[in-house]
Parts: C-alpha cells; structure tokens; sequence
C-alpha cells in the first residue's frame, strides 16, 4: 500500500521508517534541505579553489586582506565549513570522503600554489586545512542527533 508520497508503506517499514504524514513532512523537507546543503558545500568547494590559485595582489585576496583575518584562521574557517555541510546530513561513507577528500584538496592547492609563481607554499596552511576539517567533523557530527539542530535542519 503506497501512502499520498508514492512511497509504499511496506517499503518505510522494512527500511525501518516511520509512516504517516508526519513521515511524509520530514522527507519532503529533508530533500530540500540536503540539496540547499549540497549546493553550499559545492559552492564552498569552487570559492575555496578559486580563492586559493587568485594571485595574491587580485582584487578579491586585497579585499579579504582588508579584513585584517589571520592566514590561518582563513584557512580553518573555510576547512571547517567545508567539513561541517555534509557531517550534518549525509551518510556516513560521505562523511569520511569528503573529509579525506578536504585535507586532500588542501594539500593538493598548496601545491598549486607553489607551482602557480604567485602564491606562497606554506605547511601551516595545510595543517589549518586538517585542523579545520577535524573542528567542522567534530561540530557537525554531534548537530545530527540533536532536537534542535533536526528541527531546523529537517523541520521534524
């Protein structure tokens, strides 16, 4: 028996899901949600390459210098977000990539740094990078059961 989703009740309970139109709200409001957040992390993956192989006297590095925002904490920040989209709403496989994929991407920038003639190679960066990733798994992760975080999260 299908419920007003499509979805067969049959189907919810042996996945383990609840039926009902409460069950319905949740998914309906989870699936947009997950795609908003996707959508974020994807952004913030193309700003945080873009920004980091711009020529550090661009218009938008001098602009971000203007902030007067230690190098570092830049780098954590952006790491930390990168991490923390998808430890608040995907599977837990996803979770991992992507946080080995974030350390990856930092290394892999810092190299094209080095290589790109206008930027500095620096360690440190890379290791804000993971530390930044290790603090946006460690906020996000926690987010996923909490009552508050699903209600705005989910809307449940």
């Amino acid at each position: 028996m299908a419920d007003d989703s499509g979805i067969a009740s049959d189907d919810l309970v042996s996945a383990g899901l609840k039926t009902g139109s409460r069950y319905n709200k949740i998914v309906d409001s989870s699936g947009r949600t997950k795609r908003l957040l996707r959508a974020l992390w994807l952004v913030g993956i193309f700003i945080v390459v873009v920004a980091s192989l711009l020529p550090a006297d661009s218009l938008p590095m001098r602009a971000l210098d203007r902030l007067h925002i230690n190098d570092k904490l830049e780098h954590f920040a952006a790491y930390a977000v990168l991490a923390f989209l998808p430890a608040v709403h995907e599977r837990k496989w996803f979770i991992v990539a992507a946080a080995v994929g974030a350390v990856a991407l930092g290394i892999a920038l810092e190299f094209g740094q080095l290589f790109s003639g206008w930027r500095d190679f620096e360690v440190g960066d890379m290791i804000a990078d993971a530390v930044g990733v290790c603090f946006g798994l460690a906020s996000g992760i926690p987010l996923r059961s909490t009552e508050t975080a699903r209600t705005v999260l989910f809307g449940e």
